[in-house]
């Protein structure tokens, strides 16, 4: 076996279920989970019945690099959201079976593991995957902390000169998972001048980029802020998905954009690891991806989530509106007097209301970890489920 696989730690929700296992939770109340970042928004129609219109495409073996078709929707998706000029479909755009996949198998690809010491950052908390895939490409990842005064963004400023020597890949994802924090232009500009001075490459996961809350000031992403400052996409890659934006997430479908010579080598690793996309799921992702409406009406039923359950929460928790995203990263501790593994466990037992402690998303990588004592909330249900849910937490911490 490979011995690598003994380095990865257990999934947070594996880690989740161990910890209530002996909990019996109160049957007086209907289970309601913030727990798992799952959308839950009935999936659009009309891309239900393009997937079923495309189903004559089964009869073909798909082309690792999607159609033709698909590939410029994808672009002029790009250009559309970002402003941006001439995305070239057939170099600077790969169709994934969802982003998580690719963030992973993007590391096999980047990562040259036989050169000592090699490094991939990756924020801290952060989605597990990232750590996986550097653990299993024979690098070791380092935890950039988030910073609670900048939102929660990752301090790079933080980070030694010897480790950025050291890093050929650098994970970040904005919105955050699980925080929230978007990255600003002046975050990027350092990030940038980083990747020139050291020479790694960039993987951005904007899969949470079309959930936010001002429809003036939608999140920058990384190929518009290299647009903005006037680069190229040179070391620069970014993941994106329909599960978040379209409620598609058993579709299996997203795009990794940005440097055609890093794609180039990309499509080569996707071409023996096997993961082509369906024909009928290609049909509805070009759907999905030229219509906006119902992203809008997507974005609208989480906005109203937000703005009835976080003015509840924040009575009784250390919270506050994120930058953009579906959780609510909430610290427990101080106004509750429990760990957030308690007060997870103690919320399920009384309230049945499961949430995720934060500590299972982030490490202890500096002395402390930046998670422990926050839970992350999910309001991916609808409104009124969250909005019962958010009462029955504020009547729990009440009551302690």
């Amino acid at each position: 076996m490979n011995p690598l696989l003994d380095k990865l730690q257990p999934y947070p929700f594996e880690r989740l279920k161990s910890l209530v296992s002996d909990v019996t939770p109160a049957s007086t109340f209907k289970a309601i989970s913030f727990g798992i970042g799952e959308p839950k928004h009935p999936t659009p129609q009309f891309i239900k019945e393009a997937l079923i219109e495309g189903l004559g495409g089964l009869s073909n073996y798909p082309a690792t690099a999607g159609g033709e078709p698909l590939r410029a929707a994808i672009a002029n998706w790009l250009e559309r959201r970002y402003a941006l000029p001439n995305v070239n479909p057939a170099t600077e755009v790969l169709p994934v079976t969802g982003s998580r996949e690719a963030l992973f198998s993007f590391a096999q690809t980047v990562v040259d593991g036989s050169k000592p010491g090699a490094r991939v950052l990756c924020p801290n908390p952060f989605y597990q995957i990232y750590e996986g895939a550097t653990l299993l490409a024979g690098a070791t990842p380092y935890y950039a902390d988030s910073d609670p005064a900048r939102n929660f963004a990752p301090d790079y400023d933080a980070v030694p000169d010897d480790v950025w020597r050291d890093v050929q890949l650098v994970y970040l994802c904005s919105p955050g998972n699980p925080t929230g924090a978007v990255l600003g232009l002046a975050d990027w500009k350092r990030l940038f001048e980083l990747s020139d001075q050291y020479g790694f490459v960039i993987a951005s996961d904007e899969c949470y980029s079309e959930i936010y809350f001002d429809e003036e000031h939608p999140p920058l992403g990384g190929l518009a802020a290299a647009h903005q400052l006037g680069r190229s996409f040179e070391r620069l890659v970014v993941f994106s998905s329909l599960s978040k934006r379209s409620n598609v997430p058993g579709m299996r479908s997203g795009f990794v954009a940005g440097d055609a010579a890093i794609l180039r080598k990309f499509l080569l690793y996707r071409t023996y690891h096997g993961c082509a996309m369906s024909p009928a799921v290609q049909a509805a992702s070009i759907a999905a991806w030229n219509d906006e409406a119902h992203v809008r009406l997507n974005r609208s039923k989480y906005l109203k989530k937000f703005q009835t359950v976080t003015p509840m929460l924040a009575e009784v928790l250390d919270v506050r509106l994120p930058d953009a995203g579906f959780y609510l990263w909430a610290k427990v501790d101080a106004r509750t007097g429990l760990s957030d593994t308690e007060f997870t466990r103690q919320l399920l037992a009384q309230y049945n209301v499961a949430v995720l402690p934060g500590s299972y998303l982030g490490r202890a990588a500096h002395g402390t970890n930046p998670a422990e004592n926050y839970v992350r909330i999910a309001l991916v249900a609808d409104v009124d489920e969250c909005t019962e849910g958010a009462q029955r937490i504020v009547q729990f911490c009440q009551s302690l």
